[in-house]
C-alpha cells in the first residue's frame, strides 16, 4: 500500500522545500520498521518546480497475523480463511496510518527548524491513495475531507473486474485530493480519516486512543459536521470512549465559539476544593486484595485462572515482584482480547517474558500448570455447574498443587444491597449459582481438608454488618507437614527401589558368572574308553 504527497513551487521557494518539512531528504531512499512490516519513503520527482515524496508501506503477512492475531481484516474475528485472503498488504487503512505517524511523526505536529515559516504557512499539496477501502462509498469520503478546506475531493470508485463491468463497483475507492493546506494539517487529515473510512484497526483501542484522535483533531474535529462518525470508527464503537471524546469536543466547540480556552469553559468544579471521595469500583477492589495476599504470600511465579479479558494479568505485570504470569483460558476470543489489552505485539522482549497466555480447560489436569507459587481464581467457580467442580478441585488443588490458591466468588447475601438488582436474581446471567457466606466457607473448608491445604476467608469490599462483604475470598495454602510427609514417604519409597534394583543388579551378574564359569570348565570324559559294566554285559550275552 502506499500514498503519494506532491507540491508545486518556484525557484525563489522550491517545491523541495518538502523534503525539509518532511525530514526526509529527496536525494535519499529510507527504510523504516514498524510492527506489521517496513515502511519506505523515496521521491519519485524532486525538482524546483514539482516534488512527490512517496510513503511504501511493505505489509509482513507472517507479523500481520501473530500480533493481529490472523482473524479478519485488521485483527477482527471476521472469517477463518481472513489470515490467508484479505486486503490489509494492498489497501490503506490503519497500517498505513500508523506508519505515517511514526515516519513523519515531526511533520505531523507541524515541527520544522529549519523552515519554521514553511511549516506554518499553507502549500499546493496534492495528495493520491490508489486503493482506499471507504465504507460508504465515495460519498461519504466526499463528505469527510469536503469540510476541510480541499478544493478537489475526487474519490473514484475502482471496479471489481474492468472485464466483467456488470460486476459493478468495489468498496474500494482511487482518492486525489487538492488544495492549499499546511502540511500538517494534511497529514492529520489522512492519520485520522484512513482507519474511519475502512472502519477497522489492526490492534487493540485503549483509552490512549482518545488523547491521539483529539490530538490529530486539534482544530478541525470539533467543528466537523460528520464528528460523531468520525468518533465512533475511530474508537472502534467503544461507547465509553466514544462518550468522552465527544464530551472533550463539545468542550473545545464551545470554546472556539466564544473565544476562550477550554479550561475556562470547564470551570464547573473546582478541583482544589472538591474533596468529594469517589467509590472505588468493586472490581478494582478485588484486584487489590488479590494482589496484597499474593505479596503476603511471598509469589513470584502466579498462575490466573480463568483470566478473561486479562486485567489481573494486566495489573500483575505492573508489579516486578511477579516474575512469571500465566493466564489461561478456555475462550480463544478472551484471550485475543487479553492479548490486546497486554499490548503483546508492542511489548519489550523483557516484559513479554514474564507473561504468557494459555489456552486450557479448568476441568481437566494440564501438566503445564504445575510448579507455580500461587493460582488465582476469580470470579470464576460460580461460572461452572456445580456437577462440574469436582473436576476443577482435583485439577487446581490435586494436580496442579502450587503453594496458595486464592479463589474468589460473589456473596449472594450481599445482592440485596444492589438496587438494581432484581430480587432473586444472580448478579451475571452466566453465573451458575452464588453462594452463601456459610455455603462458601463448607466448600472450601472440605476443598482444603480433601488436598491437603489450609484455608482463611477475606472479606473483599465494603463488609456489611448484616449481609457481609459483595466478594468473598479464600487464600488456601499448602500444609507443610503433609508435604514434608510426602517427600519423606518418596525418599522411602525411592531408596527402596534403589535397594531392590541393586539386588536384582547383584543376582544376574552372578547368574551370568555360573553361566561363564560352566562353558569355559574343561570336558573330564573326552579321550576316555568306557567299560562296560555288569549290566551291559549281560545285554551283550543276551
Amino acid at each position: 500500500m502506499f500514498l503519494t504527497i506532491s507540491t508545486t513551487g518556484n525557484p525563489e521557494r522550491p517545491a523541495t522545500d518538502l523534503g525539509f518539512l518532511l525530514h526526509k531528504h529527496p536525494e535519499r531512499a529510507q527504510t523504516f520498521s514498524t510492527s506489521h512490516g517496513t515502511a519506505h519513503v523515496l521521491y519519485p520527482e524532486a525538482s524546483a518546480e514539482r516534488c512527490t515524496a512517496a510513503l511504501l508501506l511493505e505489509v509482513d503477512p507472517v507479523a500481520l497475523v501473530r500480533r493481529g492475531k490472523g482473524k479478519g481484516r485488521g485483527g477482527a474475528p471476521d472469517s477463518a480463511l481472513a489470515q490467508y485472503v484479505n486486503d490489509r498488504p494492498y489497501a490503506a487503512s490503519s497500517l498505513l496510518a500508523v506508519a505515517l505517524a511514526k515516519v513523519f511523526k515531526t511533520a505531523l505536529h507541524g515541527v520544522c527548524q529549519a523552515m519554521p515559516e514553511r511549516a506554518a504557512a499553507a502549500l499546493p499539496l496534492r495528495v493520491e491513495v490508489p486503493a482506499l477501502p471507504a465504507k460508504g462509498g465515495a460519498e461519504l469520503v466526499r463528505r469527510l475531507f469536503g469540510s476541510l478546506g480541499w478544493t478537489t475531493v475526487d474519490a473514484e470508485p475502482v471496479a471489481l473486474d474492468t472485464r466483467f463491468p456488470e460486476w459493478g463497483a468495489s468498496r474500494y475507492v482511487r482518492l486525489v485530493l487538492e488544495g492549499e493546506l499546511r502540511l500538517a494539517d494534511a497529514l492529520n487529515h489522512l492519520y485520522v480519516l484512513l482507519p474511519v473510512l475502512d472502519d477497522a484497526k489492526h490492534y487493540w483501542v485503549a483509552p490512549d486512543e482518545v488523547d491521539k484522535l483529539l490530538r490529530a483533531g486539534d482544530g478541525w474535529l470539533a467543528g466537523h459536521p460528520e464528528r460523531t462518525l468520525i468518533t465512533a470508527r475511530y474508537l472502534s464503537r467503544r461507547r465509553g470512549l466514544t462518550r468522552e471524546a465527544d464530551e472533550r469536543l463539545e468542550l473545545v466547540r464551545l470554546a472556539e465559539a466564544d473565544g476562550l480556552d477550554v479550561d475556562d469553559v470547564d470551570n464547573a468544579v473546582d478541583e482544589s476544593t472538591d474533596t468529594e471521595e469517589r467509590p472505588v469500583p468493586l472490581a478494582e477492589q478485588r484486584r487489590a486484595a488479590i494482589l496484597a495476599a499474593l505479596e503476603q504470600a511471598e509469589a513470584s511465579r502466579v498462575l490466573d485462572l480463568g483470566c478473561g479479558q486479562g486485567q489481573l494479568v494486566q495489573a500483575l505485570l505492573k508489579n516486578p515482584r511477579f516474575t512469571e504470569v500465566v493466564g489461561v483460558d478456555v475462550s480463544v476470543r478472551a484471550l485475543t482480547i487479553a492479548a490486546r489489552r497486554l499490548r503483546l505485539e508492542r511489548m519489550g522482549e523483557r516484559q513479554a517474558a514474564r507473561v504468557k497466555l494459555m489456552q486450557g480447560s479448568l476441568a481437566y489436569t494440564d501438566k503445564r500448570l504445575t510448579g507455580y507459587d500461587a493460582a488465582v481464581l476469580s470470579e470464576v467457580v460460580e461460572h461452572l455447574d456445580l456437577p462440574r467442580l469436582p473436576a476443577l478441585e482435583y485439577a487446581v488443588f490435586g494436580s496442579a498443587r502450587p503453594r496458595t490458591v486464592l479463589v474468589t466468588t460473589p456473596n449472594v447475601e450481599y445482592n440485596v444491597r444492589w438496587e438494581s438488582l432484581p430480587a432473586g436474581h444472580v448478579r451475571h446471567s452466566d453465573h451458575r449459582f452464588e453462594w452463601t457466606r456459610e455455603e462458601f466457607r463448607s466448600w472450601a473448608s472440605s476443598v482444603a481438608e480433601r488436598y491437603g491445604y489450609g484455608v482463611g476467608f477475606t472479606p473483599v469490599g465494603p463488609d456489611d454488618p448484616e449481609v457481609g462483604p459483595p466478594t468473598q475470598m479464600a487464600v488456601f495454602t499448602r500444609n507443610q507437614d503433609q508435604d514434608r510427609n510426602k517427600a519423606q514417604d518418596h525418599d522411602r519409597n525411592k531408596a527402596r527401589d534403589h535397594d531392590r534394583n541393586k539386588a536384582q543388579d547383584q543376582k544376574q551378574k552372578r547368574d551370568q558368572k555360573q553361566e561363564q564359569d560352566q562353558k569355559q570348565a574343561p570336558d573330564t570324559t573326552a579321550g576316555k574308553t568306557r567299560t562296560p559294566g555288569p549290566t551291559a554285559a549281560k545285554e551283550e550275552q543276551a
